[in-house]
């Protein structure tokens, strides 16, 4: 049973209980730590910055990081950064459940089934972001993966993922998120079969949204977010453990004698943490009208333009819906903002038939999206009362004021895009009636 500690942005302390006392007393690298440890920092923000955005943590370890032979480039994966290797599609995408490779006649680890569905910006400006799909049938064994580039959120669709860090242990589920920041080592150990999407982000860290007249409680709660515990292992791997880097957009693989994770202790405020879906306090409309889907937005990472965010990771959970004499399911719309959706589970309300778990869309800048014909018409004609809406479903949306371009991958080489999508729309007809108000 793993353990875990409550609150996000917190400063933390954890030590392994098999070093008590592991942790300096009163300051953070003293001429010789506890139990021959070397103390290293892992600064997730520069040293100049406001305490409020000051983000970092010191980890006591057996061995420094800095113990591995030179990097070398892997070439490994479908990963990219390359926005402009097709020419700009603006219509409404959408995917198909993306296909699992079977084992063992095409074994993927977590790094090996990285691919790049779409993004914008570029890692070395420190600004942009990534969509990424993993699909995975094998554990990372001997190895391990740090960014460089930025942030992952990671939202595992299929399967559950046991992710050890340098700061502990995480077992995420379906309808569980975790955040692995920028520079931080892991390990992902599968259970079969996984699938899975990943938001990253270049040049900001994901924060909990203000809430601005709703008070102080609702939407995501600071202390349902759930950081690991220290644990250690004093593993010896000669020459035989890798460790993988993203960086500028590339992949490169580096040798050590040792396993990464051997921090015996650690304390700060820069942590890998956790969060379930289903402690999300859902504000809604009691009245009239559809309120924008703002309201369900888990984390941001902010611009520096106030209220306009690189990325913002949203959800659509179960709840109620009560709205008087109102069109109830998500109205049609043109945006400033790119909007990729993906499906945990279930059946998203607006696309009840072509919207599948696994798969994914994406509605471009300005690009129209909406309910479906038949949606619109149940819609239209339903009774109004109270009714449970995305009753066992869970649909999420990543989106950004930058204008995402899509790969190839995405495009072609995956072959799940559904070339019909826009087929969806075709029988909405028109019921115009000028005499009739």
């Amino acid at each position: 049973t793993l353990q875990y500690m409550s609150g996000f942005g917190n400063e933390h302390a954890s030590e392994d209980p098999r070093c008590p006392g592991a942790l300096p007393e009163g300051q953070n690298s003293p001429q010789v730590c506890p139990y021959g440890l070397y103390a290293e920092q892992l600064s997730g923000s520069a040293f100049t910055c406001p305490r409020a955005t000051n983000r970092r943590s010191w980890l006591y370890r057996i061995l420094p990081s800095v113990c591995h032979k030179p990097f070398q480039p892997l070439q490994e994966g479908h990963l990219s950064h390359r926005w402009d290797e097709v020419e700009p599609d603006p219509n409404q995408l959408r995917w198909k459940p993306f296909e699992i490779p079977k084992a063992p006649q095409n074994k993927l680890d977590f790094v090996s089934g990285l691919h790049t569905l779409c993004g914008a910006g570029e890692p070395r400006g420190r600004h942009g972001i990534a969509v990424h799909i993993f699909v995975c049938n094998s554990s990372m064994l001997n190895r391990c993966l740090y960014n460089s580039d930025g942030d992952f959120l990671i939202v595992p669709q299929q399967g559950k993922l046991l992710i050890t860090t340098e700061f502990g242990k995480m077992l995420v589920e379906p309808n569980e998120i975790c955040v692995v920041q920028q520079g931080m080592r892991f390990s992902v150990e599968v259970f079969g079969e996984t699938r899975g999407y990943i938001l990253e982000v270049y040049g900001a860290h994901f924060e909990l949204p203000d809430l601005g007249p709703i008070g102080a409680n609702g939407l995501a709660n600071p202390r349902d977010f759930l950081v690991p515990v220290a644990w250690y292992e004093d593993r010896q791997v000669p020459g035989g453990y890798t460790v993988v880097n993203k960086y500028q957009g590339k992949l490169f693989a580096a040798q050590q004698d040792s396993s990464p994770f051997n921090v015996v202790a650690w304390h700060g405020n820069y942590t890998p943490y956790k969060y379930h879906l289903g402690n999300f306090m859902v504000i809604n409309s009691v009245a009239f009208d559809h309120a924008d889907p703002s309201i369900f937005t888990v984390l941001t990472a902010k611009s520096t333009r106030p209220g306009v965010a690189i990325a913002d990771f949203v959800i659509f959970p179960p709840r109620w819906g009560v709205a008087n004499n109102t069109f109830r399911p998500p109205y049609y719309h043109r945006n400033c903002m790119s909007e990729f959706m993906g499906l945990i589970k279930g059946h998203y309300e607006a696309k009840e038939e072509g919207f599948q778990p696994g798969g994914a869309s994406l509605h471009s800048m300005m690009t129209p999206h909406g309910p479906d014909a038949d949606c619109f018409e149940k819609a239209s004609k339903a009774k109004l009362e109270p009714e449970r809406v995305a009753e066992g479903t869970m649909a999420f949306m990543f989106e950004s004021s930058l204008s995402m371009a899509v790969t190839e991958w995405g495009l072609k080489t995956s072959n799940r895009l559904d070339k019909n999508y826009y087929k969806c729309w075709e029988p909405l007809k028109s019921h115009f009636n000028p005499k009739c108000k």
